[in-house]
Order: C-alpha cells, then structure tokens, then sequence
C-alpha cells in the first residue's frame, strides 16, 4: 500500500470496469477526476487480466485488481467446483478487508454490479445500470444517451456525479519510460525513423473493419510523402495485417508482436494515427495526437475532445446498426470513406501546429 493511502482514513474508493479495452481507455478520464476531488484517498481499479496493462503503471492509481474470470472459466470447466467456490470466497475477502467506502460501478452489468456488491462499499453508485445491477447499487446514475457528445460521456457524468469539475476529466493513460523504450526498440530493430504513422485496422466485428486493400493503397500514399505506415494489433489479427503488409511493402507489420502496453505507448510517439472503431484508436486522442476515426455501423461520440482527431462518419439510413448490420456484408457505410479522402484528412491534420 502506498504512503498516501496509509494516510488516508476517509475515502477509499473502487472503480470497476472489467472490460472492454476502449471503454477502459474511455474510463481512464476517472483517475485524475476522482484523485482532483480526493488527493488523499486510496483508489483501486478492479477489471479483468486483459485491460490490466492500461492501468498497471499509472501513477494516480493505487492499486490494481485483476479479476481472473478465464481462470475460473476453466475451473467452471473442468468441474473443480470446490476450487471454485475457494477462490470465489477468497477474493470476496480479499475485496471486504480493503474497507472500500465507495464502489463505481462504471459498466453497469450483473458481474460488474456483483463485485461492487460483494466489495462490501456501503455507497454504491451504477451507472446506467441493467441486467439486475441496479438492485445492487444504493445510487443510480443514467446521464441522457445524446446530452453530451464528447468521448467517454457516461465517464464523464460519472465523474460529475462524485463531484468533479468538468476539466478534470481527461483519458489518461500513462506508462513508465521502460515500456516506452521497449516500444521504440521494437521501431529501431525495423530501422524505422520518425515520423511514422500507426494504422489500425482491427477490431472485434467485421462490419467496423475497413478494407483491407485500402489500408495498403493508403499505406503506400503514406509511404509516398515520406510518414512510415506501421501496422498495430494484436495476435489473432497477424494473418489479417499480413495480407495488408504484402500489398503494401513499405508497411511495418507489427500486429501481434507487442504488448498491449506496449502498443499504447508507441501510439504517443507516432506522428499519425488511422483506425477503426478500436481501443488504440481512442489512445490516439488521449495523447493527442493527430488521429483520424474511421465509424460506420457504430458512432460511440461525436467529439473526441482533442483538436487533431477527425471522426469520419458517413451517415445512411441504416446506420448506425451497431451489432445488426442489414447492408448483406457490403459495409457500406465504411465503403464511403475513400484513400483519397482519408489521406487528404490526413493533410489537414498533419498541417496543424501542436
């Protein structure tokens, strides 16, 4: 336990978002909130082995608790109910013996609700809270879905609601200066020098995706004008980035061979970022950096509160169908942006003083 939260008798207070790794970036902006209003306190992060990376290192985080969900899944699994039930209890011990006064619920799902629960936090606030997890939280808190269009809007009423100012609210991701020269070892071992650009191109659904043989045209007029493209994802999108990289030769692949941390900090190094509706394109807009968003059958904010992002977005009737597309795989809300429309983009923001 840190010297500042030995100190701290009144508040200590748990954040738990478990996943996904954007919605974590987004969430991010609750560190420095929270820590404006409560220097003094103990804040601990409660969220699933995968996000874990983006919070380790931050240095306004006091602690950070990692559920292991996949572990237990395979306890689930191979029928070792006893063990099971053992680790259950244990965490909830663990959890209750940190006398946490507040719990933020700040997915506002059953498990995310339970462990708020379970923390034993006698203040308890859900937001926008479903799947029974309002029964478990003592606040409620549902912002209005289109009053503010800035990214990690629901984060930021949440910040609000515990008494925050509005500025203090900012995705934050930090990283110490060793994950940040293992990043840039990975660029120097490729023989790339700045400036180079990040593409990234890979997400979880394929109606989000642009195609490939565009981020290889793009990648070559990138390539053209004198920015490396260097391709960022993770293991399973190696076959993925290797299609695009043998269309595109002058493409650095490096999907699958960082760490998430790792890709996150070389993202604040890059002169460029294009992506898809993914977590590391948000990072582009917490470093701010330029950063062009690519949306179509999902726009999860209009603003993303960083003057060199532009969030390009196509509108069609049927759009945006988030998890239901209705077009018969044809995309083509994504088909709308063009190479020479991104890389003109790309222009402009590149053209901007920092």
């Amino acid at each position: 336990m840190s010297e500042r939260a030995a100190n701290t008798a009144a508040q200590r207070i748990l954040i738990v978002r478990l996943s996904a790794l954007g919605d974590v970036m987004m969430a991010s902006g609750l560190i420095p909130a929270l820590r404006s209003q409560h220097p003094d306190a103990h804040i601990a992060w409660l969220t699933e082995s995968p996000a874990a990376p983006l919070l380790r290192q931050h240095p306004l985080l006091d602690e950070v608790i990692v559920w292991p969900r996949q572990q237990w899944q395979q306890l689930w699994r191979d029928r070792q109910y006893g063990a099971l039930w053992r680790e259950l209890r244990s965490f909830r011990r663990a959890l209750r013996e940190r006398r946490f006064t507040v719990a933020l619920d700040a997915q506002g799902l059953l498990k995310s609700g339970l462990w708020a629960w379970m923390s034993g936090a006698p203040r308890r606030v859900g937001l926008l809270a479903r799947e029974g997890a309002q029964w478990l939280a003592t606040e409620r808190l549902d912002p209005p879905k289109a009053g503010d269009p800035r990214i990690g809007a629901e984060y930021r009423a949440l910040a609000r609601h515990m008494g925050a100012p509005d500025e203090a609210f900012r995705l934050d991701l930090r990283f110490t200066e060793a994950t940040h020269r293992r990043a840039l070892d990975a660029l120097a071992a490729r023989k790339v020098l700045p400036p180079f650009a990040v593409l990234c191109p890979f997400t979880t659904r394929p109606q989000k995706h642009w195609f490939e043989d565009r981020w290889s045209a793009l990648a070559e007029r990138l390539a053209m004008h004198g920015i490396t493209p260097v391709l960022l994802g993770g293991p399973a999108d190696r076959p993925a980035a290797a299609r695009i990289a043998s269309a595109a030769p002058s493409a650095i692949d490096l999907a699958g061979q960082l760490k998430l941390d790792e890709s996150v900090a070389l993202i604040s190094h890059a002169a460029l970022l294009i992506g898809v509706d993914t977590g590391l394109t948000h990072a582009g807009s917490a470093f701010r950096i330029p950063t062009i968003a690519l949306f179509g059958s999902t726009r999860p904010y209009r603003d993303a509160d960083a003057p060199r992002t532009a969030i390009l977005y196509e509108p069609l009737p049927c759009s945006p169908c988030k998890r239901k597309p209705t077009c018969g795989g044809r995309f083509d809300c994504m088909r709308a942006h063009t190479v020479d429309h991104v890389f003109s983009t790309a222009q402009h923001l590149l053209a901007q003083p920092a």
